[in-house]
């Protein structure tokens, strides 16, 4: 018998399809990240046998936590804001880092990677709507920090991703991630050193399949996989 998480991803992945067929975008291109962040070990390789191959963790303690028993299952993604104290501790553990908010920030992780002779591939994480609480840079500021990260050889920017304001307006979400995905196609037709317009991560349980229709590639879905979660913190 199928458990809750493989059914919910079902689920999920029907939804996929189906806005993909109408769009006439291969659902095959839309990778669906796991958010497990509380999640314990045993839940979360029930992604892993439903086929979904790459979850994404919030705090650098938890992959910690959680890397020896998942890194020969899953992919871990850092989806969460990266403190630059904190990227010794994962820059060797993680397939890719959503959350890039600073030039300096970036430094650290070339830095860092060119230690241990990695290339790490990151995303750009882009406060669109220029929220005060929300971690990223300014939309308009994307082509000058691409032009800034030139000389980082041990990273490699593979995209965008952006969070959507949180808010019952379906139409602010989908401005929002209109807006990204315009971003993402006019750098994708540019040329910078080291970075490949490769993934456009952005929508979450609430707005995922909004997010979807407006061009996201990469999903990160936590609460309608796993259910609701309680936090201490």
């Amino acid at each position: 018998m199928n458990s809750s998480v493989q059914n919910n991803i079902n689920d999920i992945l029907t939804g996929i399809k189906d806005i993909c067929i109408k769009q006439g975008r291969d659902y095959n291109d839309v990778t669906l990240v796991a958010v497990s962040k509380t999640v314990e070990v045993e839940k979360i390789k029930e992604v892993a046998d439903a086929g979904i191959e790459n979850v994404g963790e919030n705090k650098v303690q938890e992959i910690l936590e959680k890397y020896d028993e998942l890194k020969d299952v899953l992919n871990i993604h850092m989806i969460g804001h990266l403190q630059r104290n904190k990227v010794k501790y994962i820059i060797d553990k993680v397939a890719l880092i959503h959350s890039v908010d600073s030039i300096r920030l970036l430094k650290e992780i070339n830095r860092r990677a060119a230690q241990l002779e990695l290339i790490v591939d990151v995303l750009i994480q882009v406060n669109v709507a220029d929220e005060e609480t929300k971690y990223g840079i300014k939309i308009d500021e994307v082509n000058s920090f691409l032009k800034n990260s030139a000389g980082f050889d041990n990273v490699s920017i593979k995209g965008l991703m952006t969070i959507a304001p949180f808010t019952d307006n379906k139409e602010d979400v989908r401005q929002v991630f209109r807006a990204l995905k315009k971003k993402f196609d006019e750098i994708s037709a540019l040329s910078y050193c080291n970075v490949e317009m490769k993934y456009l991560s952005m929508g979450m349980t609430g707005d995922y399949p909004i997010a979807l229709e407006e061009g996201a590639n990469m999903l990160r879905i936590g609460t309608k996989i796993f259910g609701s979660r309680t936090y201490n913190k």
